[in-house]
């Protein structure tokens, strides 16, 4: 079966995300850094005001995730995804009145109730593709909205660094607003939500509390090995992502011996290798079974990462970032379709509600080391620690390839 772009396209769903994928990664990479360079600018490069913008979006991913989780099995996803839009824009719209009144901390509110709201829209989103997307044109489909995030980590910093210079902060965050509720528009075209049916909506019949819902999103993920085996690799990757994170531009000082400046030479390879990843993983999705993308990503970047910390040339360096860059869509996509296939679609919301803050914390809680890490053990320790996570993936999943290429069957449900 084909899953080219035209015959993807004919799906209402996918030109719909595409167009609000698009408006809202606009409308993100704006507000990121009009947030990011006024705080700088008005504090005089404060780091613990710096800091608190990290605090502001990443606080509602443990404290909203697996509750947003829960109600996206319980609401209409459509309804949700497009009400959570439509907050997020009126949430910008009223930090721009609190700046034109002088509150210039509103900015911090703007990212995190941008933050709290992504919470419950993410997993009615993926609700919402298992609904309208075929299993057989999940990866594709996946793909073609890892590309275009791919292509905004590439442009996202030009873009949001040229409004706030350009058009200023009052402007920046109109813009950003408008952006918002632009990709609510729309999403108000994707296929409607299907009708409850008689039983879900029996009144006689009380919604079971919010723990327990919480508590059997636990269980089906522990009791579904496969399951339970894609989160542990997920969260693995957060610890490889999070070691290295703050490192790259001491690979350039301390392991090449060149300035600071020279970061630059390392960094365009990564994005391009991360455009480029994303096309490529999009054009192979018809020809490569998810697992096999997934696996083929962790190992590859497993040894690239390692490579990167041991290499003490610029052109292996360059090299070893653009293969890491190269893969990283096939493990994003590759992980996403593969759980997608296996959870059953009334816990999807809870699923992706473990994974999401099992995932950050990891990369949060190797970054907050990596410093230490790098001083006490060595850069190339720090990053063949990195590597070993994600080999540690590979060979997480490696029985389940086996098993697969037998013919036998995975859990599902």
């Amino acid at each position: 079966m084909s899953t080219g772009i035209i015959p993807l396209l004919r799906n209402g769903y996918i030109r719909t995300v595409l167009m609000s994928t698009l408006f809202s990664q606009t409308g993100i990479w704006i507000r990121n850094f009009a947030v990011l360079l006024d705080v700088a600018e008005t504090t005089g490069g404060d780091a613990l005001a710096v800091s608190m913008i990290s605090v502001a979006e990443y606080a509602p991913i443990f404290a909203f995730s697996f509750v947003g989780g829960v109600f996206a099995d319980r609401w209409r996803p459509k309804r949700t995804i497009v009400w959570c839009e439509c907050l997020s824009s009126l949430s910008v719209f009223a930090v721009f009145a609190l700046l034109e009144a002088g509150a210039w901390r509103a900015v911090f509110l703007a990212a995190f109730c941008s933050s709290a709201l992504s919470q419950f829209a993410l997993p009615s989103g993926m609700k919402l593709f298992k609904n309208c997307v075929r299993d057989e044109e999940a990866t594709a489909a996946m793909s073609l909205l890892q590309t275009l995030t791919s292509v905004f980590m590439v442009i996202g910093p030009i873009l949001g660094t040229l409004a706030y210079e350009r058009l200023g902060m009052d402007v920046s965050v109109l813009a950003t607003g408008a952006c918002f509720l632009l990709s609510a528009v729309a999403l108000t075209f994707v296929p409607p939500d299907p009708k409850p049916s008689n039983a879900s909506t029996n009144r006689e019949s009380p919604a079971p509390s919010l723990l327990r819902e919480m508590r059997d999103g636990i269980r089906y993920v522990w009791a579904n090995k496969t399951l339970l085996k894609l989160t542990v690799c997920f969260t693995l990757v957060g610890f490889g992502a999070g070691w290295i994170s703050p490192l790259g531009i001491f690979l350039v000082t301390e392991r090449l011996g060149l300035p600071p400046e020279a970061v630059q030479w390392i960094s365009i390879p990564y994005g391009a290798g991360e455009v480029i990843g994303g096309i490529a993983t999009f054009a192979l999705a018809a020809q490569i079974a998810p697992r096999r993308l997934l696996m083929i990503g962790l190992l590859v970047d497993g040894i690239g990462i390692v490579l990167a910390g041991l290499s003490p040339v610029l052109w292996l360096t360059m090299t070893a970032q653009f293969a890491i860059a190269l893969l990283q869509p096939a493990i994003f996509v590759g992980n996403n379709a593969l759980v997608m296939m296996q959870v059953d679609p009334a816990y999807i919301g809870r699923v992706m509600g473990i994974r999401t803050p099992l995932m950050t914390g990891a990369m949060l809680l190797a970054m907050s080391a990596a410093g230490v890490a790098a001083k006490t053990l060595s850069l190339p320790v720090v990053y063949a620690l990195a590597g070993i996570c994600f080999v540690g993936g590979f060979g997480l999943l490696l029985p389940l390839h086996r098993r697969e290429d037998r013919g036998e069957p995975t859990e599902i449900g």
